[in-house]
Order: C-alpha cells, then structure tokens, then sequence
C-alpha cells in the first residue's frame, strides 16, 4: 500500500448551530470516514456519532486488512454498515427524541493491496488521477434517481427541490442494503477526497477539482475547500478529508 498523506476539517458553518457532521481517521491509514447526520439536532449528532464509531469498531474487529479477495472485503464492509444501520434504526425506535435520526457514510479503507470506496446517502468520495475527477460514490437522493431516469437533466438537478431528500440512509429500512465499493489498485499521486454534502453545496465540481489539485499539503487543501464552500454559500455543516498517496 503507497504511503497516504491526510488532512481533515469539519466546520458547523454560517447557517446551523451545531455540526451534526463526523470524520473517523484511522491512525494507521487503513480507512477513512465522513458521516453527515440529519433528524434534528442531538439526533443528527447522535445517527452520525454511531455512524463513525460503530464502523470504525467492527471494521477494526472483523475487517482482515491483509484480505485480498475484494469479494470478502466488500462483504465484511457492508456487513459492518449494516450492523452500525441496524443499531441506528433500533435506537430510533427506542428513543422518542431520535425518532426521525439517520445518517449518511462514505469511506476508503484500504486492505489486501487495494482501496475501497463507497457510501449510503449523499456524501461523496472523489477520485483525481491523472488529470481525471471522477465521483465514486452514488447519490441515493431522489435527484439522482430521476437524473438516473433522465425524467430531468443534470442542470435542473443542480437546483431540484429534492436534491437533498433521500431514500437511503443509515436510519432507514434500505440502510444495510449495500454500499456498492469502488475497487481500484492506489497509484501514487492519487488524490481522493471524502466529503458532506455542505461542501458540494457551496462549490461545483469543476472548482473541486482545481481545489484538489492545489499544492501538496492535505492539510492546506481540505481547509480550501471547506473554506471555499462556505465562501459559496453552503447551508450546512461542511466537512472535508483529503488523501494523497506518495
């Protein structure tokens, strides 16, 4: 596995009282995660809070890292996001302040020689490789369904009036239904960056990609962006991880 620089920032922004965004960073650099929490206040903080530690608990007790069969990793990995959907759905029920939490994630983890990327919800992992900008994650909104459908075109998604309604997320009965991962081998000078929805509120993806691209410090470059999407106007929590691998 190439060497990964990471910077991070997760910021409650202009136009909320409290960040219901979370971040986990593995210390070894074996995965990476960016939940974005919705259903209220604590209940956003709370869906997103299990969200990372649920994950980043079972991806720690169950994942074997050195594991080269993607069809094992892939299954681990949507095994333990279902486990963290079913805890969130069952505390929802439970808890009549965290009726209506759920959760988006994203993640990279890396095992056996290969990065995996994936999510449920509206957070997105990006890929820059050699001058292609790629999303590798789905949008589960009711946008990109109907984008999918080509009933709308990509421009009147940009302002659709469901661009940020879901129907998938963790918290819902689709929860633990998947989460599709991206497999691809890491080459150096790879640049990936996992992000809330707060960040492509306020930037395009042509200004993501010229963001990603500047400098080389992760650190600096995460800070830009969630910088630049809240310079953009972005109504959200906005939260950034950025990976180069060296």
């Amino acid at each position: 596995m190439a060497r990964v620089q990471v910077g991070s920032l997760s910021i409650t922004g202009n136009f909320r009282d409290n960040n219901e965004d979370r971040l986990a960073l593995d210390p070894d650099n074996r995965f990476f995660l960016v939940a974005d929490g919705m259903g209220g206040q604590s209940a956003g903080e709370k869906a997103s809070e299990m969200a990372t530690e649920l994950i980043q608990e079972h991806l720690q007790k169950q994942l074997d890292f050195d594991e080269t069969s993607s069809e094992s990793v892939i299954e681990t990995i949507d095994r333990v996001v279902a486990l963290a959907n079913t805890e969130i759905v069952a505390l929802a029920q439970l808890e009549p302040r965290f009726h209506n939490m759920g959760t988006t994630i994203v993640f990279v983890v890396a095992a056996g020689g290969q990065l995996y990327s994936g999510g449920v919800g509206d957070s997105r992992v990006y890929r820059l490789r050699d001058g292609d900008f790629e999303q590798l994650t789905t949008d589960h909104s009711l946008t990109q369904a109907l984008l999918d459908a080509e009933t709308i075109s990509p421009e009147e998604a940009i302002t659709h009036r469901y661009r940020n309604v879901l129907y998938r997320y963790l918290g819902s009965k689709e929860g633990g239904e998947g989460t599709s991962p991206d497999v691809c081998d890491p080459i150096t000078g790879d640049r990936f960056l996992l992000c809330s929805d707060g960040v492509t509120d306020g930037i395009d993806d042509l200004t993501l990609e010229m963001l990603l691209n500047d400098g080389d410090d992760p650190q600096q470059i995460a800070e830009t962006i969630v910088e630049a999407a809240q310079q953009g106007g972005s109504k959200d929590n906005i939260t950034a991880v950025v990976l180069i691998l060296e």
